[in-house]
């Protein structure tokens, strides 16, 4: 059974990526990989405390593995911190990482061609998957998410704090991918099929970052 890494942001189709991964049996899961922005420990781009993301993980029952980022990271900051945990897990077996891409090829090219300089390769289990389909079958599995950050450029403050649900689906504008594949949401999911138990939170502050992006903090229950 080939061992991999799965990309993990704590968000909606990262956990549909490793729901599909685990339904194959194909794979042994050597650990779930996180960006975590180091000055605010918090998971990097979705904002949620990592307090949160150590017992969302814990639920499901796999290792952590986290790569560290200052707040202002370059590129090459954080390419060559993943690149250093990636080789370490190159050399103790795993030849490929799971990630949770639906259709953007130039973010899909662009990691398979970091991948390959190590001589790994990457897996996309939801990869041309239709969003619309993907989305409602989330809901369908009975995974349960929130939404932590939106991107004011395609969706008002009235987005952010929000569970996915049909209801949250069907106000979203013809323009936002449902998927929010382009950014213009993250989420953090707290339940579903493939959890041992529900990750409990209360809703905290909702700040404005960047003139741009509104954050819904999660406190821990």
């Amino acid at each position: 059974m080939e061992s991999v890494l799965v990309s993990w942001s704590g968000g909606k189709d990262s956990a549909i990526a490793l729901y599909e991964i685990l339904k194959s049996q194909k794979y042994q899961i050597s650990a779930l990989l996180t960006t975590v922005t180091e000055d605010f420990d918090r998971i990097s781009m979705h904002g949620v405390r990592r307090i949160l993301l150590e017992r969302q993980v814990a639920s499901l029952g796999f290792p952590l593995e986290k790569v560290f980022i200052s707040k202002n990271a370059s590129t090459e900051e954080y390419e060559s911190n993943m690149e250093q945990v990636l080789a370490k897990y190159k050399d103790a077996g795993v030849t490929s990482v799971v990630f949770g891409d639906i259709f953007l090829e130039d973010l899909r090219k662009y990691r398979e061609n970091k991948l390959a300089t190590l001589d790994m390769k990457g897996i996309f289990p939801i990869w041309k998957r239709n969003t619309h389909e993907l989305a409602h079958s989330f809901i369908a599995l009975n995974f349960k998410a929130i939404t932590t950050c939106v991107d004011t450029n395609t969706l008002g403050r009235q987005f952010v704090g929000r569970v996915i649900d049909e209801q949250f689906l069907s106000e979203l504008p013809p323009i936002v991918d449902v998927c929010g594949e382009n950014g213009e949401y993250h989420s953090f999911v707290y339940d579903g099929p493939i959890f041992k138990k529900k990750i409990s939170y209360a809703l905290g502050e909702i700040v404005l970052r960047e003139n741009r992006f509104y954050y819904c903090d999660l406190i821990p229950d």
